[in-house]
């Protein structure tokens, strides 16, 4: 009896036209369709592994292979539309009876426990040269860092601060080179607060969570290593409110650090020249960061256990907290006055457009270059403008000269910042612009001195306490008066109506004077 197997048509369409509609569509599931070759429609038939009628629900039932073909020699288990062959535990191989079958492991039992003990003897031995190796490598660390210490100066900073200033200063504490790495996150390029001339200054968050701000010298020749650590020796005898606090140091790099206490609002630069809006600091608020400046250079020049020369007074070096109290910072280029009261004659450092003109010329260092450079910072607070700048006309380009020449062809109103204008009064402005006038006397003898410039700052202040609504500009009509018509700001720089010039931030001179000292 030979079987009959009917072949199904379904007349009039294609596969792809009888799967869009899933109700008429005839292949069920574990089937395909195909189209038929002898006429216009398809058939079904039942996927590989599978048997059946493709026409019924669930007409294509699975083959159990294992059962009917037997294929394995091994361990066979029957999967839908196909099967899977594996070889008992002690044998290996796919367990196929066309393929490689099975093999029994057992005989080589005693060689996988050669294998084992061979690699075990192998690790320890690993592990052994590895601690040896790790061992060797930190001691040649710790040698660097010692090396690293003596070479930027750590035994000749701790000399000094043992021989000349015992009892007289508040220690500084000596971090590793592991603290700050973990403080700054390697240095990563993210934390990088500021970069200078002398180094680059990151911000740390050290193990207490306490947040600093650490200074990585930029020192390649080690004869100026001393350098770096005047600043330390000088900063480590300051206790003031308005100057920078130092923390501690670390020698054990290759480049010495110093750690300062965090000033989270910038630099004075930063507010008094902002770019693309208006300066938000007030009049008084100005007026009072001068007075705190000034009686921090005061300290430094009269009431320090030796007299202390900055050396580098300017508006990026004045830092100011969340309370916007001034902080005088970057004591890298300050110098020790003598007991014995020695004039100091050193090669000319500084940053142009706040050096005094006789230092310059002269190279004799006085608490009044200190004096002149403060001045240009006045002038800065009072105009808007910065102290060089290469966008301004000829005849303006350096602060401190046009200042005075604005005061002596009475043009003072027409070069002072707006806001100045509109919160302070004429004669507030005046008093500090003749007293920043008087600093900035070319003649160092005939500048004031520091203590007689806070005093009078102070006694500004205390004026303005009294009254304040001295604050409010009642005579702004008068100080109109004397500006004609109104300046106008860009970039936080005045634009002067007379000379029709803007100073540009990009032009401002980005380099200074250094040397050795």
């Amino acid at each position: 009896m030979v079987p009959l197997v009917v072949d199904w048509l379904i007349p009039n369409q294609t596969c792809d036209d009888a799967k869009k509609n899933a109700t008429t569509y005839m292949c069920q599931e574990n089937s395909n369709c195909t189209d038929a070759e002898n006429g216009n429609g398809y058939q079904c038939h039942c996927l590989k592994g599978f048997q059946g009628n493709p026409y019924l629900q669930n007409g294509c039932q699975d083959i159990d292979e294992c059962m009917i073909l037997q294929p394995c020699v091994g361990i066979c288990t029957n999967l839908p539309g196909t099967y899977n062959c594996s070889c008992p535990k002690g044998s290996r191989g796919d367990g196929k009876k066309d393929g490689n079958g099975c093999t029994p492991t057992k005989r080589f039992r005693s060689m996988d426990i050669v294998l084992v003990s061979v690699s075990i003897s192998f690790l320890l031995v690993l592990l052994g040269v590895s601690w040896l190796y790790w061992g060797l490598r930190e001691r040649k660390i710790s040698r660097r860092r010692e090396k690293f210490f003596l070479e930027n100066g750590g035994r000749l900073m701790l000399q000094k601060i043992l021989s000349e200033h015992e009892g007289s200063i508040e220690s500084a504490r000596i971090f590793t080179d592991e603290e700050l790495k973990k403080a700054t996150d390697h240095y990563h390029e993210s934390r990088i607060l500021g970069q200078g001339g002398h180094g680059t200054v990151y911000r740390g968050i050290l193990a207490d969570n306490t947040v600093v701000a650490i200074k990585k010298a930029k020192i390649l020749d080690r004869s100026q290593v001393e350098e770096f650590i005047n600043e330390l020796i000088i900063l480590s005898q300051i206790n003031h409110r308005n100057v920078v606090k130092l923390i501690g140091c670390c020698f054990e790099t290759e480049v010495p650090l110093l750690v300062y206490e965090f000033v989270t609002n910038g630099t004075l630069s930063d507010h008094i020249h902002k770019c693309g809006h208006e300066s938000t600091l007030s009049w008084r608020a100005r007026l009072r960061i001068a007075g705190e400046t000034a009686g921090a250079l005061s300290y430094l020049h009269s009431d320090a256990s030796a007299q202390i020369l900055h050396r580098d007074i300017k508006s990026t070096n004045i830092l100011l907290d969340e309370n916007y109290t001034a902080k005088v910072a970057d004591f890298g280029a300050s110098r020790l006055v003598p007991l014995d009261g020695t004039q100091l004659t050193t090669l000319v450092q500084g940053t142009l457009g706040y050096l005094d003109p006789e230092y310059l010329r002269s190279s004799q260092l006085t608490e009044k270059s200190d004096v002149y450079s403060f001045g240009v910072v006045l002038a800065e607070l009072l105009t808007g403008l910065r102290a060089l700048s290469f966008e301004r006309a000829e005849n303006e380009r350096n602060l401190s000269l046009y200042f005075a020449s604005a005061i002596k062809g009475g043009r003072l109103f027409e070069i002072i910042n707006p806001m100045v204008l509109n919160e302070g009064n004429p004669e507030e402005i005046m008093k500090v612009a003749m007293l920043a006038n008087q600093c900035l006397t070319v003649k160092g003898e005939d500048r004031p001195t520091m203590k007689e410039v806070a005093m009078e700052l102070e006694g500004l202040m205390r004026v303005m306490d009294r009254h304040p609504w001295l604050n409010r500009s009642s005579d702004l009509e008068e100080a109109e008066h004397f500006l004609g018509e109104r300046s106008s700001k860009c970039d936080g720089i005045l634009r002067s109506n007379a000379s029709g010039n803007d100073d540009s931030i990009r032009n401002q001179v980005p380099f200074e004077i250094e040397s050795g000292r």
